[in-house]
C-alpha cells in the first residue's frame, strides 16, 4: 500500500458518525474520499460532507456521499486535505490545485484541520520548494503583482494548455516568490491586506493535525 493510500485510511478510521466533514481537493484527498464513502457503504457510517471543489463534489457524488453545499456551512467537524509544503511549525503552502477561496473558508470553519502528507512535503519553510500562490481579482493582476515587487518578490501569471489559469473562484493565480521572505506570520497577512487579493496559499496556524506518511508508518504531529 502506498503511503498515500496508509494515511488516507488511518484518516478515514477516525472519522465518526454525526460528523460534518469537509472534503479536500488533489490526489491524497481523493484516496481520503474513496475510504470515506467505503466505510459510509460498509460500515453505515452516517456524516454528511460538504467539498472544497467542484471536482471534490463530483467524487463524493459518484461515491454516494451525503452532501450539502458549501454555502449552508458556518461551523464543521472535521476537513481533510492535503498540502504542498508543511513548515515545523504547521504552516501549510496550498495552492497548486487553484481553490485557495473554498479550501481556506472550510479550515477556518472547522474545529480540526487535519492535513495528510508524506514525507516528502515536509520542508524547512514554507517556499522552499514551490511559489506562493496568490489569487486574484482578474482586473487586478498587475496591479497586485506591483505590490508585490513593492515587498522584494517576483509574481508570474499562472499558465495552462488553454492560456491564462483561471480558478474555480472566477480569480487568477500570480506565482510568487520572495528572495528575502518575511516570516509566513507576516507575509500571510501582507497578503491578506494586500487590494486585489482573492486569496493566498499560505495557511498559517489553521492545522491541528498533520499525518506523515513514511515507509509504512504513520505519524501524527499537533498543533501546540
Amino acid at each position: 500500500m502506498s503511503d498515500k493510500n496508509l494515511v488516507a485510511r488511518q484518516a478515514a478510521r477516525q472519522i465518526e458518525s454525526g460528523m460534518l466533514v469537509g472534503l479536500g481537493t488533489g490526489s491524497t484527498a481523493d484516496l481520503f474520499i474513496e475510504a470515506l464513502a467505503r466505510r459510509h457503504r460498509e460500515e453505515g457510517l452516517q456524516i454528511t460532507t460538504v467539498s472544497s471543489s467542484p471536482v471534490s463534489a463530483v467524487k463524493a457524488e459518484q461515491l454516494g456521499l451525503p452532501q450539502i453545499a458549501v454555502e449552508q456551512v458556518v461551523r464543521l467537524d472535521v476537513y481533510v486535505d492535503g498540502a504542498d509544503e508543511v513548515a515545523p511549525d504547521l504552516t501549510l503552502l496550498k495552492g497548486r490545485g487553484q481553490d485557495l477561496v473554498r479550501e481556506k473558508l472550510l479550515a477556518r470553519a472547522a474545529e480540526r484541520f487535519w492535513v495528510l502528507i508524506d514525507a516528502s512535503k515536509e520542508v524547512g519553510r514554507i517556499g522552499a520548494r514551490f511559489p506562493i500562490p496568490v489569487e486574484v481579482w482578474p482586473f487586478a493582476w498587475r496591479a497586485v503583482r506591483g505590490l508585490i515587487g513593492e515587498l522584494g518578490g517576483t509574481a508570474e501569471l499562472r499558465l495552462n494548455q488553454a492560456g491564462v489559469a483561471v480558478t474555480s473562484a472566477g480569480g487568477m493565480v500570480l506565482d510568487c516568490r520572495f528572495s528575502d521572505e518575511p516570516t509566513p506570520e507576516v507575509l500571510d497577512a501582507l497578503l491578506s491586506e494586500m487590494p486585489g487579493v482573492m486569496e493566498h496559499g499560505i495557511f498559517h496556524q489553521l492545522a491541528t493535525t498533520v499525518l506523515v506518511a513514511a515507509d509504512g508508518q504513520v505519524c501524527e504531529r499537533h498543533a501546540t
